[in-house]
């Protein structure tokens, strides 16, 4: 990739994560009109989209994004108020400008009418704006910056700027910086070259350079920050306030030179009073001179370290890595993880002393090391969270419902590859809530509830788990009603005795939909099925909650991690299989009196339970002899208590997931396989394929 492609490819990347930030300031700034900070931060995330789109050759990006700058500078500085049209225009403009990244500003006929028609809207916003000669609709119009007003009182700043030294590989010229800040008022800028090295160390592609500036401006401390927005996180930057220019005869008298120096912190105040008291320290000089005592001086230096270390800020800083190389990294410390547990089996065998520590010492490293790599890869889930806002708030408007969205564990993490292919599973349960669950504004007041509804979004950690609830207080599952469209279809018959649970899980079925009628938001029975094929390719179960009247609640629990998950090691003969950790609850023994109590029938019973299971022998048709005495694996899938009869259950394994060729994708109930010790194959069974197995093979 060249330079050129490398650096669009890297605004591209930036201006998507903040229209992330557009969106969700614009959407705080409905909920509560008066959080300004909320007001900055769109601001600054349209400035910086601007600002970048024109450096990085984005022109039409830029332009149009001026516009809605615009409109924000208006607001922030209270001239227009923040209205629904508002709110719709900039979350309008925002998709507008995501339109624009995707294509690559190659419109067609009907985007450029509506990002016209767009920004003739955000006019409208602004009544005392000039009319130029030039139309203000066409994209490709930035208007002139404003002049000051005279009437504004000018302030002194002083500004210290010390850009980072690899400022040139962002493709930013500070001295571009330098003239924006020369346009806003009388400027002197002294070059600071202490940082200099000598010529030998001297690396052309590195900025060495610092500046102090002194500017005097009546445009205000906002418009001093925004010229550095872009530089702001890698930069070192102060700005403060000298002096504010009221009234000649209420002028202040200039400053000492010491005190200037004090105030620019070029030198101390102590070491002020030194050059003028013999280099004495001032606190030594008034303890000398009987002016204060030795505690209280004492106490003042530590009253100002203290002030000292709480000013320290921490700096943190990131790194944007592709993802693929992130995949890379992964599968390498799976590798890693492979060739560990087959030393450590070599070791074993050979049952040397001196071999016993470093191998120990690897153990540990390698799984420090795979913990640390799988941490890379976790991602908070409020990313994700935070898409829905929207989501609710144009089908709550489409519908004509008003729908409130609350979200919790935002800060909950799981794996990156996971939180990507559970956006379409979390919109589909989304929308359902909103059309099939929650009733309109008259009928939840004709029972009691409040006119709005609710939607409640969750997530957490239980154990290596993540559990996402999706809960709303709408009108519930009607379970007679999907009983009877299950019959109608032929997934069940009216003689079949169904749980609660069971009659719940047939909206999970292909073409199943209770709804009336056929609406853009759902009805066509595509969807929940769609839902729960994805959570089970990503290991995950899904549980379904409903009471008539008081609303559905929808549990998805999925791992955290794809890469590399806890497994149990069982045999079945010679082969070597592996169930996933998270869905076993318990392993029995049963002999041969357990199996002719069952007088034929996979069931047997556990203190008291009657649990129904599969024998993996027979599943997969491995012959050979069978001990009378074999294991039974209890694991819980979909919420029921399922058996899985094996040879011999050899413990819990770290199972790093290699995924099977082509010539195995007809083969659903193996996920994958993985690669033990010794290097035999051990493969990875899918526990929501085999329980449809388990189903048909229960004879009762």
């Amino acid at each position: 990739m060249s330079e050129e492609n490398k650096f669009s490819e890297g605004y591209r990347q930036e201006a998507l994560e903040l229209l992330v930030q557009v969106e969700e300031s614009i959407l705080d700034l409905e909920e509560n009109p008066e959080d300004f900070e909320a007001v900055n931060r769109l601001f600054r995330a349209m400035h910086t989209i601007k600002g970048s789109g024109a450096m990085f050759g984005f022109d039409d990006i830029a332009a149009f994004s001026h516009h809605v700058e615009n409109a924000m500078d208006k607001v922030r500085e209270g001239l227009i108020p923040i209205t629904g049209e508002l709110i719709n225009l900039v979350l309008s403009s925002r998709d507008h400008i995501k339109s624009m990244l995707v294509s690559g500003e190659s419109l067609g006929p009907e985007e450029l009418e509506k990002g016209a028609a767009i920004i003739s809207d955000l006019g409208k916003l602004i009544p005392d704006d000039p009319k130029p000669d030039q139309d203000e609709t066409d994209p490709s119009f930035i208007p002139p910056p404003e002049e000051p007003e005279s009437k504004q009182i000018n302030t002194s700043y002083r500004i210290r700027f010390k850009p980072d030294e690899n400022i040139f590989s962002t493709g930013m010229d500070p001295v571009l910086l330098l003239d924006e800040l020369a346009g806003l008022g009388d400027c002197r800028i002294t070059a600071q070259t202490d940082h200099l090295p000598l010529l030998d160390d001297f690396d052309p592609e590195r900025f060495y350079l610092a500046w102090d500036i002194t500017l005097t401006t009546s445009s205000g401390l906002n418009a001093i920050k925004d010229v550095f927005i872009f530089v702001e996180d890698d930069s070192d930057i102060s700005i403060s306030v000298i002096q504010e220019h009221a009234a000649p005869e209420l002028e202040e008298p200039p400053p000492k030179l010491g005190d200037i120096l004090v105030d620019r912190g070029d030198i101390s105040r102590e070491a002020v009073a030194n050059a003028l008291d013999n280099q004495k320290k001032i606190g030594e000089v008034l303890i000398e001179n009987g002016v204060i005592s030795k505690e209280k001086i004492n106490s003042a230096l530590k009253e100002q370290q203290a002030l000292k270390t709480v000013q320290k800020s921490t700096v943190s800083s990131t790194v944007r890595v592709p993802s693929d190389r992130l995949d890379k990294l992964i599968n390498l410390v799976g590798e890693l993880v492979i060739t560990q547990a087959s030393l450590t089996q070599v070791a074993t065998e050979i049952d040397h002393t001196g071999l016993a520590g470093p191998v120990e010492e690897i153990q540990r490293l390698t799984g420090e090391l795979r913990d640390n790599v799988l941490n890379i890869r976790m991602m908070p889930i409020g990313t994700t969270f935070s898409k829905f806002r929207r989501l609710v708030r144009d089908l709550s408007s489409e519908l004509g419902k008003e729908i409130n969205l609350t979200t919790s564990g935002a800060e909950t993490e799981m794996d990156k590859t996971i939180l990507e292919r559970l956006d379409d599973p979390l919109v589909h349960l989304i929308r359902n809530s909103i059309d099939h669950g929650i009733e309109t504004a008259d009928v939840r007041e004709e029972k009691g509830k409040p006119a709005a509804g609710s939607i409640f979004l969750s997530a957490a950690h239980l154990g290596t788990d993540v559990m996402i609830t999706i809960q709303d207080d709408g009108a519930g599952l009607n379970v007679e009603s999907i009983l009877q469209k299950a019959i109608s279809k032929g997934l069940v018959t009216e003689n079949d005795d169904l749980s609660e649970q069971e009659i719940f899980q047939l909206i999970f079925a292909p073409g199943f939909s209770t709804a009336q009628s056929v609406t853009s938001v759902s009805g066509r029975g595509v969807g929940m099925d769609v839902v729960k094929r994805t959570i089970d390719t990503l290991r995950g179960t899904i549980e379904v909650d409903s009471r008539t009247g008081k609303g559905t609640s929808i549990t998805l629990k999925l791992p955290l991690t794809l890469a590399i998950i806890n497994g149990l090691l069982v045999t079945i003969g010679d082969d070597f299989f592996v169930l996933p950790l998270m869905s076993v609850h318990e392993c029995v023994e049963m002999d041969m009196a357990e199996k002719e109590k069952a007088r034929g029938r996979n069931i047997l019973n556990v203190r008291g339970e009657i649990v129904p299971y599969i024998r993996l022998r027979d599943h997969f048709g491995i012959n050979g002899n069978h001990s009378d005495l074999e294991h039974m694996v209890i694991a819980d899938v979909h919420s029921k208590r399922i058996g899985f009869v094996v040879d011999h259950v050899i413990g819990g394994h770290q199972t790093v997931i290699k995924t099977l060729g082509p010539i195995f994708r007809n083969i659903n109930d193996i996920s994958g396989a993985t690669i033990l010790g010794d290097g035999t194959v051990a493969l990875i069974l899918d526990t929501n394929v085999l329980l449809e197995k388990v189903d048909k093979s229960v004879n009762c």
